[in-house]
């Protein structure tokens, strides 16, 4: 989640015990006030159990099914239980890094060794009409003490038949690109699917790899034909400075009229599982951001950088039984700069860049219960030396390990389909930093020393 103004406080610790105790209330009030039958988060609303939606048995990562119910509009219902879809969320984490970073990653924190509310998230999420739905998170973070709005989808679905094959279509008002998307390999939605806020990481990233998360709106409408193609077209405004302060979020720049979105997708249904291929492109042209005298976040008048952004995706699901799943999902973004507006400040050496980002990650899943994955990302673009400074290299390559234990989310669970659980075991290591490996900070740290130990609990109820 990106960071803003909405909740600040000098004891985030303080403001963590009082958020986790309010969800909490909030949570038995859901459960037992009068009518409601079941908490309504999307497990309860289709009294499915996690392992029907999710692959090893807790989000994000989608099976056919969940991505038939997103594209459908979070609207398939069994039973007549409350009508607020509420749900929860924490994320309690430990980060370790090789080395001591030279500083404190953030206020109230240490140099190593940091214990974390992650994130504390409650979420409006389910059926709201027979073709109306919602995913909506606010979320707590104590690293910076605030709480705001994080991804939101609102969506409108329905099913028709046509040259008697089934068709859905939908039209999704939401605020970052790809958030809409259900396959793991878009963006919003990729590996890994927690990580360490308090640790380094990559210096830049194309502009659709989380640069427009939470700071636009943008209506898309979309098309599953014969449950093979998938399009969806669409656009993006910049929500004001003011209004993003008010909800907790970043804001870099005012975009030029509308950032254009497109994706499009196949995917071959086999007998043992699918096999997905697609493509993303988002164009955006964004000014600067500045703040006034008052220290407001303002926009910049004057020129605008340009952003284009083309990516390619490939992922693959075996499905074959219960006992043993195996996933492969990844994704090729290829973005050109024109930065007239960061050239014309002097922020930059030179008016057209490049960047380039890759992931990709295998999974292993037994009875979706006990998990093991391993991943690689390289960050690579051109040489700039006002923008990056050192080498002027933003090239950050490296790698990440996890184990996962997911001991609920099954049908025979404990506290199904009201509570589920998973534990992590996460490293994540470069062979390359800021285009170097070592002496990345020209005082003797090399790539290897921001390799990170990362230890989670994560609950959903």
């Amino acid at each position: 989640m990106d960071s803003g103004r909405i909740v600040s406080c000098s004891r985030p610790r303080a403001v963590a015990r009082i958020v986790v105790v309010w969800m909490l209330a909030l949570t038995v009030w859901a459960a037992f006030a009068p009518n409601a039958h079941a908490v309504p988060s999307f497990a309860r609303q289709t009294q499915q159990p996690c392992t029907s939606c999710h692959i090893g048995g807790f989000g994000p990562q989608l099976t056919p099914f969940g991505r038939a119910f997103k594209r459908m509009g979070y609207t398939l219902s069994v039973g007549t239980g409350t009508k607020v879809p509420l749900s929860m969320m924490l994320i309690e984490s430990f980060t370790h890094t090789a080395k001591a970073q030279p500083a404190a990653p953030a206020e109230g924190f240490d140099s190593n060794d940091n214990t974390e509310l992650q994130q504390a998230s409650v979420f409006l999420a389910g059926r709201i009409t027979d073709h109306l739905g919602v995913f909506a998170q606010a979320t707590y973070s104590e690293n910076g003490g605030l709480f705001g709005w994080d991804n939101s989808d609102l969506r409108y679905a329905r099913s028709v038949t046509l040259a008697g094959k089934p068709v859905i279509w939908g039209v999704t008002l939401n605020n970052n690109p790809t958030v809409t998307d259900t396959f793991n390999t878009a963006p919003a939605w990729q590996y890994p699917y927690t990580a360490p806020d308090l640790a380094p990481g990559a210096p830049a990233a194309p502009m659709l790899v989380g640069g427009l998360a939470g700071q636009v709106i943008g209506l898309t409408t979309y098309m599953q034909f014969n449950n093979g193609l998938y399009a969806e077209i669409g656009g993006y405004r910049s929500l004001s400075p003011a209004f993003l302060a008010d909800v907790n979020a970043d804001y870099d720049g005012r975009i030029a009229g509308i950032a254009p979105y497109g994706r499009i997708a196949y995917t071959w249904n086999l007998q043992s599982g699918n096999v997905e291929l697609g493509a993303f492109a988002l164009h955006a042209a964004r000014g600067l951001a500045g703040t006034d005298a008052e220290g407001n976040v303002i926009a910049i008048p004057g020129p605008s950088d340009k952003f284009t952004d083309l990516g390619i995706d490939v992922s693959y699901q075996f499905l074959n039984s219960a006992n043993h799943i195996v996933t492969i999902n990844g994704l090729y973004v290829a973005e050109r700069q024109r930065l007239d507006a960061t050239y014309a400040a002097g922020d930059s050496s030179n008016l057209h860049d490049s960047l380039q980002a890759v992931n990709v990650e295998a999974a292993y899943w037994y009875r979706n219960t006990w998990g093991a994955v391993l991943g690689g990302f390289a960050n690579n673009g051109s040489s700039d030396l006002a923008l990056y400074g050192n080498d002027g290299s933003p090239n950050t390559q490296g790698g990440v390990a996890e184990l996962i234990w997911t001991p609920f989310g099954k049908s025979d669970s404990w506290a199904q389909p009201y509570v589920n659980l998973r534990f992590g075991l996460q490293y994540t290591w470069y062979t390359r930093f800021s285009g170097r490996v070592t002496n990345i900070d020209d005082a003797g740290r090399r790539a290897s020393d921001n390799n990170t130990v990362y230890l989670y609990a994560w609950l959903l109820f």
